[in-house]
């Protein structure tokens, strides 16, 4: 029997679908972020944010260290979206003689390296859209033993391309290097193993993998990352910083606070969120968005689509199609949006007009995939296409 699924069908590789559960989250009464009752927000943020990460369990509780695990790594909650996790990361443990390789295939992988050059000394190798990383070539140039760093932006969206941690991962430690990941659009949906790679800082943000509010994200650090930013941070020629200061980040978060005001109640929505998150369980999360992704693949390559990314590392929370018509590619998308209440997102810079991305994180269901799957084939017979009529395309089928 068919599953049902009516209103908005939403698959933008985020923001995502905040739940009723969230949105009552956000609307939690004002409270002063020196409050107990903060406190209690706070330690509960940190312990659930760590399941997130992949990382050792804590304690959920006021006044015990929920930030800080066995494994060694500390989380820190950031008031601002991704991106200003990321600036913090570079800007605390990186000086501007640091060298730091930051391997590119997408648009944000390019922000990573153009955030890079603001505080280091940064070697940009940028590949080709949506193609696999040359690994031979990462580990010849860190070969020279002259660089401080690897930063890499994990799950590329603008091209639906995941790159090869565990390999990179191995790489950096040969050369000793340190493993810096943005993890924005991958932590929550992907498996992320920071501990196992030995990675020294990820980054998650808020609206992505973990359904939670926009404008709130996270970053996981080592002990080896906190050594060697103290140290950069008694350099003369450190690069300042202020309110991204993540030293007092730490003190602070030890206190289950932050050391300026934060965004209070998108606080108490990504705990909301993380809630259900731990519900359903960060492995099954997984799994489900695989299981989404794999399904959206195989039916759009089965109705004669091209994928954009390379086949071996194709993104489990973000899927790039090339338009079967340029021409009209944009055009579909819009009329999807106003005519079938059907969200996608097209391509960015050089393959504007030439893709379309399909998001499947954080909690999109099976039953929104399914019947999103079957508006959009309409949408492309109404632009002209040939496909097989509904009793010969059992979309159902590629979900089960």
């Amino acid at each position: 029997m068919a599953i049902g699924w009516s209103g908005t069908c939403w698959f933008i590789p985020g923001p995502t679908w905040l739940t009723p559960t969230v949105l009552e989250g956000l609307a939690q009464p004002t409270m002063t972020h020196r409050s107990p009752e903060f406190k209690v927000v706070m330690a509960e943020l940190h312990g659930r944010l760590r399941h997130s990460f992949a990382l050792s369990p804590t304690t959920t509780e006021i006044g015990q260290q929920a930030q800080e695990g066995e494994d060694g790594y500390s989380v820190v909650v950031v008031s601002g979206s991704g991106t200003a996790a990321m600036e913090m990361v570079i800007a605390n443990r990186f000086g501007p003689d640091d060298r730091v390789l930051v391997p590119t295939n997408g648009k944000f992988g390019e922000r990573v390296a153009q955030m890079c050059e603001n505080f280091t000394c940064v070697t940009h190798l940028k590949g080709e859209w949506g193609r696999a990383f040359d690994l031979g070539e990462i580990d010849s140039i860190l070969s020279n033993g002259t660089f401080d760093g690897l930063a890499i932006c994990h799950n590329e969206t603008s091209t639906g391309i995941t790159q090869d941690a565990p390999e990179l991962a191995r790489i950096a430690e040969k050369h000793g290097v340190s493993f810096i990941l943005d993890g924005i659009t991958s932590v929550g949906g992907l498996p992320v193993y920071p501990a196992e790679w030995k990675a020294e800082a990820v980054v998650v943000g808020g609206q992505k993998c973990t359904a939670g509010p926009s404008g709130i994200s996270a970053v996981a650090i080592s002990e080896s990352y906190i050594q060697k930013m103290i140290k950069n941070r008694e350099k003369e020629n450190s690069s300042p910083v202020y309110y991204l200061d993540l030293i007092q980040a730490l003190k602070k978060a030890a206190d289950d606070q932050t050391p300026w005001t934060p965004s209070i109640n998108l606080c108490t929505g990504w705990v909301a969120a993380l809630r259900e998150q731990d519900e359903e369980g960060i492995e099954k999360r997984w799994k489900r968005c695989e299981s989404l992704a794999k399904g959206v693949r195989n039916m759009f390559t089965s109705l004669g689509f091209e994928l954009f990314a390379d086949e071996n590392q194709r993104s489990n929370t973000v899927t790039a199609i090339f338009y079967p018509e340029p021409d009209w590619g944009e055009e579909w998308r819009r009329w999807m949006a106003v005519e079938k209440d059907t969200h996608v997102i097209g391509g960015q810079d050089h393959v504007k007009g030439r893709i379309f991305r399909v998001g499947t994180m954080g909690v999109t269901s099976r039953e929104e995939m399914i019947e999103g799957c079957r508006r959009m084939i309409e949408g492309f017979r109404h632009f002209g296409m040939d496909l097989p009529p509904h009793d010969y395309l059992d979309v159902e089928s590629y979900f089960r």
